[in-house]
């Protein structure tokens, strides 16, 4: 698989049949599907029958209905009380049907399959059910302790959800029962920071008692938390937006983290209280965005605020070392913990991160970036006026739009908008970002005609989101016209006029843009990779290159054995890895040298660690550089052939890694590869026969013993192993008898007070120089130190120089056709198949390709010779050469030639090249996007007057409608996406 294929898969990963499944109904990675039939649900006393598929998966049963709209619902196997079989006919089953009906937690009732093994290993669980269901609001809300409570306190029942009383400097004050904004099972039901410090908005205008009326309603005829049903009303209420109370509760149902959270109890504090006193450099980057989040909002001006976001950041950052803390993640934890405690946040995050927004929050923002292009590409296609005014103008969109999608528009607008906005994401998935994105261009495309730069572009929607809560049409007659706000009409424009923007668009999209995306980010890296090293040697701009593509690959094949040996042991589960990974190896490290240092501030720890090889990893990376470290076959089978490459081990590799490991870390970063390669790339004959004896002289004092001499000669029969005939082995033998013949001759002199007898057989005797007299011998062997043992190290191109063009729309049918067919995967199927069928018809053949090359097989078939005279020295040697002749040669008796170093300079090549780009003939295509600029970018948002958050007092705003009509300000728009969405959607599995 080449070097692209392996950086793509590594970026983005095509979702597979269960990978979808989950994805649908929001349940853990570790979770496999493990049957569907056709079934009918019904509901215990209603008549109203949905057709669908019933799903069954290790923990959980889900359902969809036939349109994927009408009815959802996912239910944990530990939530099911009672199985009984129905008879033909009882509770409205169809006469002749089986059918069974399941008593849930919550007392409803529905018809499924038969699931008698699932629900026995889902007996443990139901033991934590109870404690956990308690954690949530809806289950105090419907409690009947909750009505006898309130029914004795007069007047208590019309602020519905109302937990918190204010002083009067407005803060709420936590009550001794009810609910906490940590963790854990103990404390109540797990509220945001809204219920200490407010709720943005006024509760007045945003009608909360009517909303949790609808939504009490809805809960208590359809299930709560665990075992809530989604029928189509359940989407109108989201789109009318969440109550304060229930939004957090909502929010980790839409997007799964739910279930992750009943999985794996305890984990979130058991992070924090490993990792207490701990310090890395994502959490020193932390400590840095902590007062710069959200600072408007009271909470964060406190110090229970601030600490309820470090531990949240901080836990996630030790939770999943190789991502960290990127920039936003603060913006969006402190937004979310406004409705949902601690460890609701911390799933919700994992969830966000690895699931919903892939690449957002990463250190190359790399699904950012992708998204962008995506967005860039949509505005084109549906806006195109706009799109050509953006070229013309030279507007850049990204510096607009990338910061509303890092931070879910959170950045940009008031609150209480975009947390409406984030309530449909997470219902609807990442479609919403781009439905809305192009509705805010739509609804000022005036405007933004008019505009000749980006600052009047930026100012533009500036004055737009400070104006969504006005009216849209304030000069019509209509009063229902003018009650109608410019943020309802945003959202009316994006889910019926960009209804054609689907998930779908959105994937397909992404495959299509994603290979120019990747040459992007992975020219960036490399560059910087590349700038920071500190030594170079001898190696030009171009074998850096070549040499970082290759440890690139090695380290990606690396990277996919491991992955592929977990699924085999079936780690994965999120939680299991997170656990065993959330606390490093070394403990005792922090303690002894904080002791040592007298400061009571921990030592800072790296979370990143470094990118290196291991032993098994450098295998694969010395089979790609060097022909005799890998078997290469050409398979042929009549017309049809191919080559195969298998890496070949030997105690010779493990010499060179050991060698090439000077720090003795047992792994080799890009540092020690290009120091190795420096060693080995350029060296005449002398050089060589030094470089294979000091891998072998372990204790690094200049002499072989036995054993090493035998080693040597047993790396050199591996290096010629493929090579024709016999006369590689005649020389090698010839060799071996000379080494311990002179030898002997040579053995040095002891010190006195040794303890070791002079006549001991294993101490070391033979010393360099008899060594390379040895080689000199044998005519074969000198001319392979010569010139073919450097000539067998060869750094490939593994990666074509020009830029990947993305598909145009004219052959994009063709070119996607042959792109999923002509894929390595298919290419290695179609290899083995041709190889079954040559085995069949007897024309498959296997030729072993040598890899040095340098005998034929009359020159193969000539024995050895050794020389008349073991001290005489060739005096006709090739002058091959392995590096490149320059294009102007200079004179090497000129005065020029006398001041010019003996080797090439080894400063950095790769460090300056702003003025080495030209001349170097590398080109480094530049970034279309600067994603730290406008990350920093997202994190400076303006205050908006709607944000501030007022008394839950008075009478509530109601508009002309009434409580009834609430629900009719999106049916319209629903109807019509319903409809659109049906014509145009398939089944999902």
């Amino acid at each position: 698989m080449s070097l692209r294929k392996h950086q793509t898969k590594a970026y983005w990963r095509d979702a597979t049949k269960e990978d979808l499944f989950r994805q649908a109904f929001g349940l853990p990675d570790e979770e496999e599907p493990l049957g569907e039939v056709h079934a009918m649900l019904l509901m215990s006393g209603q008549d109203e029958a949905h057709l669908g598929k019933l799903y069954l998966s290790t923990s959980y049963l889900t359902f969809s209905s036939l349109d994927r709209r009408s009815c959802r619902l996912t239910l944990p196997l530990a939530t099911v009380r009672r199985v009984e079989k129905l008879g033909p006919g009882q509770e409205g089953t169809a006469v002749g049907a089986f059918a069974l009906a399941l008593t849930l937690f919550h007392g409803l009732r529905i018809f499924c399959a038969n699931l008698r093994v699932r629900l026995k290993a889902s007996l443990p669980l139901m033991k934590a059910l109870k404690p956990f269901a308690a954690t949530f609001f809806s289950e105090y809300f419907l409690s009947t302790e909750r009505d006898d409570e309130t029914n004795g306190k007069g007047g208590e029942d019309d602020k519905v959800g109302e937990l918190i009383s204010f002083d009067d400097k407005g803060k709420g004050k936590e009550t001794e029962e009810a609910w906490t904004t940590g963790w854990g099972t103990q404390a109540g039901f797990h509220t945001g920071l809204g219920m200490i410090y407010k709720f943005p908005g006024d509760p007045r205008k945003l009608r909360e008692k009517s909303k949790m009326k609808l939504w009490k309603a809805y809960l208590e005829q359809y299930g709560r938390n665990l075992t809530l049903i989604r029928y189509p009303s359940f989407t109108r209420l989201v789109l009318v937006g969440l109550p304060n109370r229930l939004r957090g509760e909502i929010w980790e149902l839409t997007c799964g983290s739910m279930f992750l959270r009943l999985q794996n109890p305890g984990i979130y504090a058991q992070i924090l209280e490993d990792n207490k006193g701990r310090r890395s450099a994502s959490t020193d980057d932390i400590e840095k965005d902590l007062h710069r989040s959200l600072p408007e909002y009271p909470a964060y001006q406190e110090p229970k605020g601030i600490d309820t976001m470090r531990r949240v950041l901080t836990a996630y950052a030790w939770s999943n070392p190789a991502l960290g803390y990127c920039q936003a993640m603060n913006l969006i934890v402190a937004s979310f913990l406004v409705y949902m405690s601690e460890e609701q946040c911390f799933w919700c995050l994992t969830v966000l991160c690895d699931r919903l927004l892939p690449g957002y929050y990463s250190p190359s923002m790399y699904g950012t970036v992708l998204d962008q292009r995506v967005f860039e590409h949509l505005v084109s296609r549906c806006l195109p006026t706009l799109h050509e005014h953006f070229v013309r103008t030279d507007i850049q969109l990204s510096v607009a739009s990338l910061p509303w999608f890092l931070s879910l528009y959170i950045s940009s607008m008031p609150m209480i908008f975009a947390f409406r906005i984030i309530d449909c994401f997470f219902l609807m998935g990442p479609k919403v970002l781009f439905q809305v994105g192009l509705a805010i261009l739509k609804l000022n495309g005036p405007e933004l005609l008019e505009c000749t730069d980006d600052g009047a572009f930026i100012n533009v929607l500036k004055d737009y989101f400070t104006t969504l809560g006005d009216s849209a049409h304030p000069s019509s007659r209509d009063s229902r016209q003018r009650q109608v706000t410019k943020f309802q009409e945003l959202f009316v424009v994006a889910f019926r006029e960009f209804a054609g923007v689907t998930d779908e668009t959105i994937i397909n999209e992404r495959k299509r843009f994603r290979a120019e995306v990747l040459v992007n980010i992975e020219t960036f890296a490399k560059r910087t990779a590349l700038r920071n090293l500190k030594r170079t040697g001898r190696l030009n701009a171009e074998q850096l290159g070549l040499t970082y593509d290759h440890f690139q690959l090695a380290a990606l094949k690396q990277k996919e054995d491991e992955r592929m040996a977990a699924m085999a042991n079936g780690s994965r589960s999120r939680a299991s890895s997170s656990a065993s990974r959330m606390t490093p190896k070394s403990p005792d490290l922090f303690s002894s040298s904080s002791s040592q240092s007298g400061d009571s501030k921990p030592m800072r720890e790296e979370t990143k660690p470094e990118e290196r090889l291991g032993r098994r990893a450098f295998g694969n990376f010395l089979a790609d550089v060097a022909t005799w470290a890998r078997d290469e076959k050409m398979v042929k089978n009549g017309l049809l052939s191919h080559i195969e490459r298998q890496p070949k081990d030997h105690v010779m590799v493990d010499r060179i890694f050991s060698a090439w490991d000077t720090s003795g870390a047992g792994s080799l970063s890009l540092q020690d590869i290009v120091n190795g390669l420096d060693n080995v790339l350029f060296n005449d004959l002398m050089q060589n026969v030094a470089w294979l004896f000091g891998i072998y002289d372990s204790d690094h004092d200049g002499y072989l013993t036995k054993d090493e001499i035998l080693q040597v000669s047993e790396a050199l029969l591996y290096i010629f192993r493929n090579e024709p005939g016999d006369r590689y082995l005649g020389s090698v033998s010839n060799l071996l008898q000379n080494l311990f013949e002179f030898a002997e001759t040579t053995k040095p002199a002891l010190p006195a007070d040794s303890q070791l007898k002079e006549d001991d057989p294993e101490r070391p005797f033979l010393a360099l120089a008899t060594f390379r007299m040895c080689i000199l011998t044998d005519a074969l062997l000198e001319e392979f130190f010569e010139s073919d043992l450097t000539q067998s190290w060869r750094l490939e191109v593994l990666v074509p120089e020009e830029k990947p063009k993305p598909q145009t729309r004219a052959g994009g049918w063709w070119g996607g056709l042959v792109e999923a067919v002509m894929t390595d995967e298919n290419k290695e199927r179609f290899n083995r198949l041709a190889d079954e069928v040559g085995k069949r018809l007897d024309i498959h053949t296997v030729e072993q390709r040598p890899s040095i090359g340098k005998l034929d097989a009359a020159a193969a078939a000539i024995e050895p010779q050794a020389r008349d005279t073991l001290f005489s020295t060739s005096t006709a040697r090739k002058q091959s050469s392995p590096l490149p002749v320059a294009e102007h040669a200079i004179n090497p008796l000129s005065a020029a030639a006398m001041r010019m170093p003996a080797y090439p300079t080894s400063e950095n090549p790769w460090a300056d090249a702003a003025k080495t780009e030209g001349s170097s003939g590398i080109s480094i295509p530049q970034h279309d996007i600067d994603v730290q600029a406008l990350a920093q970018a997202a994190l400076q948002r303006p205050q908006f007057a709607d944000d501030a958050a007022t008394e839950g007092e008075g009478e509530e705003y109601v508009g002309p409608e009434g409580d009834d009509g609430l629900l009719g300000q999106v049916d319209a728009m629903l109807q019509a996406d319903e409809q659109a969405g049906a014509d145009r959607t398939e089944d999902l599995l």
